[in-house]
């Protein structure tokens, strides 16, 4: 199939979308996460003020919807959020600069970015589930020459960077407070976090600290208790592996697809296995984009168990069955006389005879 040329004949007043956006972070954000990153983006653009409600009204979502996007790009470090002295007041939104800094495995330091602050009395976010208990601070620089000065920091350091292969600079070793201040991990786990990342040959800070997020919703305080949750994921990832007739270490978009079923969709491994076995013996080709296809419908439709599946496999059927009935024919005048069997021979001689 032939190349297209795309051409822009109707240069107007635009918003700009970095690259860098469009190729490492849309294809993981869910379709509520975009629109609200590029509104973002479009009022920010404009030097224009929004609210949370403002957003909810634009693309018909609720509340809680908006914040949940806002915590996403915020956990992603392309956005930071101001909260009020209660938490609970969303106060500010800062739009990170979006360059060579911020794509995961570089080492330049992301400073955020003034973009708009919206007026505080409109953006009154909802009482409840409004502020992330692991909402990352910025710190000072007086807190980052605190932290550096203790210790048991300055070991700390030294095994993260004999792990990463280089020194650390200022936002990593920001990185690391979070990890000990908000997410209260010991140095222990500290450790075991970024040679668990290392090991599985991610040396971005930005990849770790998603993993110490997801250790962190979890409830998860010790080195044993993080290695235990690694083996059940990776027994989840090898047998979704197995069952789809794959073989070997899972690409890194394999994994992708397994924890957004395991995550995002909230799927329980029996779920995922039967969509599995349907997409082998439906196709022998992209299977991961076949299961795909089948999770996120079942997601549309509120699959939670098995025997929700067996429904929309019966109602299906009873579809299928009322469709291929086969039509009732229509009445015909003509077809309610009594029909005559005639003798064409007898007839013709009889005429010819007269």
């Amino acid at each position: 199939m032939a190349r297209l040329k795309i051409y822009n004949d109707n240069p107007m007043d635009s918003t700009i979308v970095p690259n860098l956006f469009i190729d490492n972070y849309m294809k993981n954000a869910n379709d509520a996460q975009l629109k609200i990153y590029l509104y973002l983006l479009r009022k920010m653009n404009a030097h224009q003020a929004t609210s949370v409600s403002d957003i909810a009204d634009m693309f018909n979502h609720t509340e809680k919807d908006v914040i949940r996007a806002l915590k996403y790009w915020e956990q992603n470090q392309l956005i930071d959020l101001d909260f009020d002295s209660s938490g609970k007041e969303l106060t500010g939104i800062h739009i990170r600069d979006l360059d060579a800094a911020a794509l995961p495995g570089t080492n330049a330091d992301k400073q955020a970015s003034p973009s708009f602050v919206p007026a505080p009395a409109q953006v009154a976010a909802p009482e409840e589930d409004t502020v992330s208990p692991y909402a990352k601070p910025s710190y000072s620089a007086n807190q980052l020459r605190e932290f550096k000065s203790r210790q048991n920091t300055i070991q700390l350091l030294s095994i993260a960077e004999a792990y990463i292969g280089k020194p650390l600079n200022p936002s990593e070793i920001k990185s690391i407070l979070y990890f000990s201040d908000k997410l209260h991990f010991s140095d222990d786990l500290i450790d075991y976090l970024i040679q668990y990342c290392v090991d599985n040959g991610h040396k971005s800070f930005h990849y770790i600290e998603k993993v110490a997020l997801e250790w962190a919703g979890s409830g998860i305080t010790t080195p044993e208790q993080a290695r235990e949750s690694s083996a059940h994921y990776n027994k989840t990832v090898y047998t979704v592996m197995k069952e789809l007739g794959r073989n070997g270490t899972p690409t890194n978009t394999e994994v992708e697809y397994i924890t957004r079923w395991v995550n995002d969709y909230g799927f329980s491994t029996d779920i995922i296995l039967e969509a599995c076995r349907r997409t082998v013996l439906s196709t022998d080709k992209r299977r991961f984009e076949y299961a795909e296809s089948i999770l996120n419908s079942w997601k549309t439709q509120n699959v939670r168990e098995k025997s929700d599946i067996i429904q929309l496999d019966n109602n299906y059927r009873q579809r299928r069955k009322s469709a291929s009935a086969p039509p009732k024919q229509p009445s015909n005048r003509f077809n309610q006389f009594p029909q005559n069997d005639y003798d064409f021979d007898a007839l013709e001689e009889a005429l010819l005879s007269n």
